[in-house]
């Protein structure tokens, strides 16, 4: 879309929002500046108070900070928000899918604040920024806790940013103490997709939370990067192998793993042989997350090896 041409699309859905929903989203005094995940400076709200969250790094952490945003686009591969996060997205409006949120449901929430974090595309930026300050949140391979600072300082609850950071730190050394005997370990990361199982690489969110644990990734999956590998074909199967096994599916299908467990070079991984393969949620496992995603996948790891051990 050329550029006059949406930012008259956005003076009209403006215009046409005032007509019929909540009072405006007014600029506060004393607004502030901070510079983006892209170098961008950015005037926000000194507390931000009606929030959009555009990826599920943003949604997660604002909820940990105490903040319900009035809009989130959906998880990725879904029609919803992360499972994991339950109940706590209750009344928080959908703008859409991560990929393609809607401009026009964006505006009619009146943001004074909406979190990018993911959005790369200039033009797309550009349309936000026409409606209310955007901040990108995350860049790509960026530790999500820094992430997770760069949030709050974004809304304006950065003691609430470190409490959270310094909680998560705390569950996670007690619970990495809790698995000393597994320590060095490696724990295999998959993603499921019809084209194949996919490996997490070195850099991906789960596999830095596990770190926390002091286990470790397969050597093919520590190569640099924040996303995945490309479908496997069965002849290389045992780039998927670990001492532990975790795959992750959108949706759940119990056809998609049990027609992978059918496959004879799956049943000579070592985490198959030691019944140490889990089925998990992708949303949770194998995108980037934030603090509440972070605590559930240390529980999801504690549990597998719990039930391994218990033989249950």
């Amino acid at each position: 879309m050329k550029r006059p041409m949406f930012r008259v699309r956005i003076v009209l859905i403006l215009i046409l929002a005032a007509c019929d929903g909540p009072p405006p989203a007014t600029p506060e005094q004393g607004a502030r500046e901070l510079i983006d995940a892209i170098g961008r400076p950015v005037s926000v709200p000194q507390a931000a108070q009606r929030v959009v969250a555009l990826s599920e790094l943003d949604l997660d952490a604002a909820l940990a900070l105490g903040l319900r945003p009035v809009g989130a686009s959906n998880g990725r591969g879904s029609q919803h928000p992360p499972r994991y996060l339950g109940g706590r997205v209750n009344g928080i409006d959908s703008v859409g899918d991560f990929a393609q949120p809607s401009l026009d449901r964006i505006v009619a929430l009146r943001p004074d604040l909406i979190l990018a974090g993911g959005q790369s595309d200039p033009a797309f930026l550009e349309q936000l920024r026409a409606i209310a300050p955007t901040v990108v949140s995350f860049y790509p391979g960026e530790h999500w806790q820094d992430s997770v600072r760069r949030i709050a300082d974004a809304v304006g609850r950065q003691q609430a940013g470190s409490q959270v950071l310094e909680e998560y730190r705390t569950l996670a050394a007690r619970l990495r103490e809790q698995l000393k005997a597994h320590w060095g370990e490696s724990v295999s990361i998959v993603r499921l997709t019809p084209n194949g199982p996919m490996y997490m690489l070195g850099d991906a969110f789960a596999g830095r939370v596990l770190t926390d644990l002091g286990l470790t990734r397969p050597p093919a999956q520590r190569q640099p990067g924040a996303g995945h590998g490309a479908p496997l074909s069965r002849e290389v199967l045992a780039d998927i192998d670990g001492d532990w096994l975790f795959i992750g599916n959108f949706a759940p299908d119990p056809h998609g793993v049990a027609a992978l467990r059918d496959e004879p070079a799956f049943a000579e991984l070592r985490a198959a042989r030691l019944h140490r393969v889990r089925e998990v949620d992708a949303a949770l496992w194998t995108v980037i997350g934030g603090p509440l995603a972070a605590k559930t996948l240390l529980e999801d790891v504690v549990s597998a090896f719990d039930a391994v051990e218990s033989g249950s």
